[in-house]
């Protein structure tokens, strides 16, 4: 097999550069690759050449993270309306008439309001700790969901400390049995961007607006029940921040979903992601054109 070349890209929506990364042949089927906090489309990077052989694989960065434009909260709304406003730009720029997602943390939100927007255009989502459902929500959600509850200086300050250096590895590491697996540019080009000038304002911002995609949980399950989309959930059952009762919910609005556990964290594609590759390819297979 001829290892498929990733290109690193650049388009505008409404003013704004989004960075991508882009592999596999033009005219193979498409898979969207959304990234979550704190990271980019970087987390894709070892996914890529396992699924670029037979796909068409495009990673954007979100507004805000990653190698796109970081506008400053004072000019620019961050929430997941406004990130997903973006997205849709994105996919309506590049001419996507039919694609697969893939979503992943924050992704999942953007991932799922795209879907119920254009259902036309999606043939088969792929759920990586993804979550959808508010049994997915650990207690590690608690100090967020305080700050919704009283959006106080206090509540916001509080949460700073989820954007230090040692909360980010915390993500990377907890739940992961050989931590050597994680590759240490994955936490290190993420708080690298965490720590840009005032991105912490942007970070805290989307904590106090998640609250909108619990509000939308029954939007997605209902397009979910309509809709019959195929899905695979591909989870780290070790994940401190959505348990597995958010992978097995997937199950009742959609009996013929794929749950699959891997025994590791968050970002189960550190440590697992041939094992998690290959279930990808067995799924994407069975999507139609």
């Amino acid at each position: 097999m001829t290892s498929q070349k990733i290109k690193h890209l650049t388009t505008q929506v409404e003013g704004l550069n989004i960075f991508y990364r882009e592999a596999g042949p033009e005219d193979a089927p498409v898979v969207l690759l959304l990234h979550g906090y704190p990271t980019s489309s970087h987390m894709y990077r070892n996914l890529i050449p396992i699924l670029s052989e037979q796909y068409h694989l495009i990673a954007p960065d979100l507004i805000g993270f990653g190698f796109s434009d970081a506008p400053k909260n004072k000019v620019f709304r961050y929430t997941f309306d406004n990130l997903t406003k973006y997205m849709q730009g994105f996919v309506d720029q590049l001419g996507l008439k039919r694609f697969a997602i893939q979503v992943f943390d924050y992704g999942a939100p953007v991932g799922f309001r795209l879907s119920v927007a254009n259902p036309e255009k999606i043939t088969g989502i792929i759920s990586q700790n993804g979550n959808a459902y508010e049994e997915g929500l650990s207690s590690g959600w608690n100090p967020i969901q305080k700050y919704w509850a009283v959006p106080s200086d206090e509540n916001r300050n509080n949460l700073r400390g989820m954007t230090t250096a040692a909360a980010t590895q915390r993500q990377y590491f907890t739940g992961v049995t050989d931590k050597t697996l994680v590759a240490p540019e994955s936490y290190t080009l993420d708080q690298f961007f965490l720590d840009r000038d005032e991105n912490v304002e942007i970070q805290l911002d989307l904590f106090k607006d998640y609250i909108s995609n619990v509000a939308l949980y029954p939007t997605f399950q209902e397009y979910f029940r309509k809709s019959q989309i195929p899905l695979l959930a591909a989870w780290g059952n070790k994940d401190p921040l959505f348990l597995p009762a958010g992978a097995e919910a997937f199950k009742r609005d959609l009996p013929n979903a794929i749950v699959k556990f891997f025994d590791t964290g968050h970002f189960a594609l550190e440590t697992h992601v041939h094992e998690i590759g290959q279930e990808i390819l067995k799924f994407l297979a069975t999507l139609p054109g």
